[in-house]
């Protein structure tokens, strides 16, 4: 087997099964495993994750491999929270997924998210003090939720008090998030 930058390291990423947006997932799915990392779509139910394009045109299906039931959230080493805004508002719902993500927190691993994805960040209460970024409407909710700052930058890496939260705006700064995830995976 080829060395590549990410060999050895392993990446959950948490989606429900209608809604996400379809370059937030494949896009880093793809890179990721291109990269070497072992990565790991869980879902919350075993049927085809539907992707959506722009929120509302239909995209890929894809298979996960998990749900939020059977996956272990300990033997990963980042979680990545894609989003599209059904898929981000059905997270932040979920009890499950939202314990998947204050495991991933309460461990100190980094916690990945795009777009409407920090939604599931704030709700379990993660944002406090820390400078994110996001789709835009969610800035709002991020400084309610107590976050020290807000910023409109493609990719945001924040490790004040914890775990290091990597935060992107929309599908155009993937390229920048994709990175910032690199250098987290390989810290951890």
């Amino acid at each position: 087997m080829t060395d590549k930058p990410l060999n050895g390291h392993r990446v959950l990423v948490l989606v429900t099964n209608y809604g996400v947006e379809q370059d937030e997932l494949l896009v880093p799915l793809r890179r990721l495993r291109d990269d070497g990392a072992e990565v790991t779509v869980a879902a919350a139910s075993a049927e085809p994750v539907q992707t959506l394009v722009g929120d509302k045109d239909l995209g890929e299906s894809v298979a996960p491999d998990t749900t939020f039931d059977l996956v272990d959230p300990g033997d990963r080493q980042l979680l990545l929270i894609p989003g599209g805004t059904l898929n981000a508002d059905q997270l932040r719902l979920d009890d499950k997924a939202l314990a998947i993500v204050r495991a991933f927190a309460a461990s100190g691993r980094p916690i990945a998210a795009i777009c409407h994805g920090p939604w599931a960040l704030v709700e379990a209460d993660l944002v406090r003090g820390r400078t994110l970024t996001s789709y835009p409407s969610l800035r709002t909710d991020i400084r309610n939720a107590g976050a020290a700052s807000w910023v409109d930058e493609p990719v945001v890496s924040d490790s004040e008090g914890g775990g290091t939260l990597v935060t992107s705006r929309t599908p155009k700064d993937l390229d920048a998030f994709l990175d910032a995830i690199g250098k987290a995976l390989v810290g951890s």
